[in-house]
C-alpha cells in the first residue's frame, strides 16, 4: 500500500529493529472496525500490541489472534489504570469512541462520558506510566462544520462543531495540546474522513457504505437522508478506505506530531455511494427500494478534507472509491455466503 521508493515504503517496514523491540502499543477500540485493522498492522510490523475494548460495539472475532486483551470500559478509571500498569505501553493508539453523531445529539451526557471523561482517564494513565506518544482518532468529517462547495477543509480551518460528537473530538485535541505543553507528552491527531471497508458494522448508524451493502444483500429497502430537501442526492462526504487509514496511522505513529487530515479530497453524495454499492453487488438500481428522508439533526451538508499536509509527508490514498467499495462488498458477501456442505 505504500509508495515504492518513498517514505511510505520505509514506514511500511515498521521502523528500525531496535525501535520495534521497545515499542509497546495499546490500541483502544482494538476490537472495532478501524482499531482491529490497526492492531493487525502493528503486529505485522513486529510491535508488541495490546487491545483495550469493552465490546459495546467491537467484536471478539475482529481481534487479531493472540493479542493481549484488556476488557475495560474507558469510563472505568481504575480499570484503565490497571491495564496501563500491567502492559506498560510506550505508545497509545486511541481509536475507541462513542462515534455516532445521532447518538451524541440524543444523549450528549453519554457522548461526554465516553469521549471526554474516558479520554481523560487514558491521558492520566499515560502520564502516570510514562507513555511517550498518543495517537488520537479524531474526526475531519464532523469537526470543521460546513465546507462550502468547491472547497476542502485544511487543518488550519477553525473547528465549527455541529454535534456533541464533533465538540468532544475538538475538545480532546485541546487536552492533548495541554498535556503536551505541561507534561511533555508527544501526540498526533488524525482527523479521519468517512472511513469504510471490511468489518464495518452494517447495523449501526455510522458507515453508509456498510449499511447499504447490508440492506441490499438482505433485499431490504434503504433510507436516503437528504442534504437539504427530502428526495435530493444526500449529503456530500469524503470517503476513505480503511487500509489507507492504516497506512496513515503507521506513518503518524513512527514519524509525525500535530494534526493531519486523512481523506481523499473528493466528495461524493449518498446517492453516488448507493450507485457504487449497487454496481459492486451486481444489483439493478432501478429495482432498489429507496425511502427518501429529511435531513438528520447534527448532520453536515458537505464535508470534504484536504489531505495535502499528510501527502507532503509521503502518504497517498491508494484505493480508489469504486475499488474500495468492491472490496468491501466482496468481504460482506463472503460472510453472508452459506457454509459448504
Amino acid at each position: 500500500m505504500g509508495i515504492p521508493g518513498g517514505r511510505m515504503a520505509q514506514v511500511s517496514r515498521g521502523g528500525s529493529p531496535e525501535r520495534k523491540e521497545r515499542m509497546r502499543v495499546l490500541v483502544t477500540g482494538g476490537a472495532g472496525f478501524i482499531g482491529s485493522h490497526i492492531a493487525e498492522d502493528l503486529l505485522r510490523r513486529g510491535l508488541e500490541v495490546a487491545v483495550l475494548d469493552n465490546f459495546a460495539t467491537g467484536k471478539r472475532e475482529n481481534l487479531p489472534q493472540g493479542v493481549r486483551l484488556y476488557e475495560v470500559d474507558l469510563r472505568d478509571k481504575e480499570g484503565v489504570h490497571r491495564a496501563f500498569k500491567d502492559f506498560r505501553p510506550t505508545h497509545l493508539s486511541h481509536q475507541a469512541a462513542q462515534a455516532s453523531v445521532k447518538v451524541s445529539v440524543e444523549d450528549p451526557y453519554l457522548d461526554f462520558s465516553i469521549n471526554l471523561l474516558g479520554g481523560l482517564h487514558l491521558l492520566e494513565a499515560a502520564r502516570s506510566f510514562g507513555v511517550e506518544k498518543v495517537l488520537f482518532a479524531s474526526t475531519g468529517g464532523a469537526l470543521y462544520g460546513e465546507v462550502p462547495e468547491g472547497e476542502r477543509a485544511s487543518e488550519d480551518w477553525p473547528p465549527k462543531p455541529k454535534s456533541p460528537y464533533a465538540a468532544s473530538k475538538a475538545s480532546f485535541e485541546h487536552y492533548l495540546s495541554v498535556y503536551g505543553q505541561n507534561y511533555g507528552l508527544k501526540w498526533v491527531s488524525l482527523r479521519y474522513g468517512n472511513v469504510y471497508g471490511p468489518r464495518q458494522d452494517p447495523h449501526g448508524e455510522a458507515g453508509v457504505v456498510a449499511i447499504f451493502i447490508g440492506r441490499l444483500l438482505e433485499g431490504k429497502p434503504v433510507t436516503l437522508y437528504a442534504r437539504k430537501t427530502q428526495g435530493d442526492e444526500g449529503c456530500v462526504r469524503d470517503y476513505i478506505y480503511v487500509q489507507d487509514v492504516v497506512e496513515a496511522h503507521a506513518l503518524a505513529l513512527f514519524e509525525l506530531e500535530g494534526v493531519y487530515n486523512v481523506g481523499t479530497g473528493e466528495g461524493r453524495t449518498t446517492q453516488e455511494v448507493l450507485r457504487a454499492v449497487a454496481k459492486a453487488l451486481g444489483k439493478d438500481q432501478k429495482g432498489i427500494e429507496v425511502h427518501p428522508a429529511p435531513p438528520r439533526s447534527g448532520d453536515l451538508e458537505r464535508s470534504v478534507l484536504s489531505p495535502a499536509r499528510l501527502m507532503e509527508k509521503g502518504w497517498r490514498p491508494q484505493v480508489a472509491f469504486e475499488e474500495g467499495v468492491a472490496r468491501t462488498a466482496a468481504w460482506f458477501k463472503g460472510r453472508s455466503a452459506p457454509s459448504p456442505g
